[in-house]
């Protein structure tokens, strides 16, 4: 969201047409993948075989290369960044050599290139793990924010039955969350579709976006009308984990307008903190006003061996989505509370994530990843004439 795909007067290497599955192996739950796949198609595959993908994104839509690029996460439990079921890649280099790279097999460079905003290379195949499908049901619960992490701790981190998990907290006072979990289930169906369909219209979720970004009326009306219907309403609803994997990031649409974006923010903070991260949040957003449409709870474990990772540790994150104006004023007003919010996870020992908006202070930058210095020697070495190059490396990277 904030350049990384893009720098001015720059060639852009577009390789969704790169979409192909190149091996699978059901017995040995692994799918080797070229990097323009999306999640959806991997999905569509695999899913005849009562497999599913092991860590990818709610939603569906994105490709395998761009998120091994920025190490995502998703809500499954016991996992943490796409990193750890990631097994192999083939990478071409800025002098035009292929190599292949693994946590074994020029590991430096493996880990370089996981989270490392393509700045390394060109990703051109991918081998990665895979899981069951199983049937879960969902379970929720709203309770105050400050109750969260011990009823985390209780209920969901030691369960290996739960499947997907996050917390839901409530704009703009951030004072109630609504822990969502979905857990692994030998009940009958109640949802019958194996995936969910691409392309919908999804008329409701627009409206409902619409309603809680026009202002703390439309939140107070989430939080105590619509939700509270919609989780009586539905009750607990058996489904494929496939289906709830497979979410369409079109019922988001529109994303941004002449004179508004919707955008996200992520910090990550060691569980541990997370009480004293919570009033921190809050503070910046009232002090700024800031239009938080949600702000979503994740967990993940600490990550194997990324040189940019963001889970240093074991680790919350809080994954913001809010509506910004797009006036020079108004994306000003936002790079100053964005680096208050930096510096607010950087308090507690955390990190915030590299794809959204560079706003970040050089300072800022190195203080959440100590690395990066390691990560500018190997781009250095495997780049040496700056060939790879996007507007987060425009900022931070000064190797000209």
């Amino acid at each position: 969201m904030g350049g990384q795909t893009a720098s001015e007067n720059a060639l852009f290497i577009n390789m969704r047409e790169f979409n192909k599955v190149i091996s699978f192996d059901a017995s040995q739950k692994t799918i080797t993948v070229e990097p323009g796949i999306t999640w959806h198609k991997i999905q569509e595959y695999i899913d005849p075989h009562n497999l599913s993908v092991r860590i990818m994104q709610t939603y569906s839509n994105f490709t395998v290369g761009g998120s091994i690029s920025v190490n995502v996460h998703g809500r499954y439990m016991g996992e943490g960044p796409l990193v750890k079921s990631l097994q192999s890649i083939k990478v071409v280099l800025a002098d035009g050599s292929l190599v292949s790279a693994s946590p074994t097999e020029n590991s430096e460079l493996f880990y370089a290139c996981a989270g490392g905003m393509g700045g390394m290379g060109v990703i051109v195949e991918a081998t990665l793990g895979l899981a069951d499908n199983v049937k879960v049901r969902r379970e929720d619960k709203k309770m105050d924010t400050t109750a969260y992490k011990d009823f985390f701790f209780k209920n969901v981190r030691g369960n290996s039955d739960v499947i997907f998990h996050n917390g839901d907290i409530y704009p703009p006072h951030y004072n109630h969350v609504r822990a969502v979990s979905w857990k692994k289930t030998d009940e009958n169906l109640t949802v019958t579709d194996r995936l969910i369909p691409q392309n919908d219209s999804y008329p409701m979720e627009k409206t409902f976006m619409w309603l809680v970004s026009k202002g703390n009326t439309g939140k107070w009306i989430r939080q105590y009308i619509v939700d509270p219907l919609y989780y009586a309403y539905t009750g607990h609803p058996v489904k494929w984990r496939n289906h709830e994997a497979s979410y369409d990031a079109f019922e988001l649409a529109p994303i941004s307008g002449n004179d508004f974006s919707y955008v996200l923010q992520e910090y990550f903070v060691p569980v541990e903190k997370f009480d004293s991260f919570v009033p921190l949040m809050r503070a910046v957003f009232e002090k700024y006003d800031v239009n938080v449409v949600n702000v979503s709870i994740r967990h993940a474990y600490a990550d194997p061996g990324a040189l940019l990772a963001w889970a240093r540790g074991e680790t919350f994150a809080f994954v913001v989505y809010y509506k910004q104006g797009t006036s020079e004023e108004n994306k000003a007003i936002v790079g100053k509370w964005t680096r208050e919010m930096i510096d607010a996870v950087l308090t507690v020992d955390g990190r915030y994530y590299l794809p959204y908006q560079p706003h970040a202070t050089e300072e800022q930058f190195h203080k959440a990843y100590p690395n990066a210095s390691r990560f500018f020697e190997l781009k250095k070495h495997y780049d040496p004439n700056y060939k790879f190059t996007n507007k987060l490396w425009d900022k931070y990277y000064h190797n000209l």
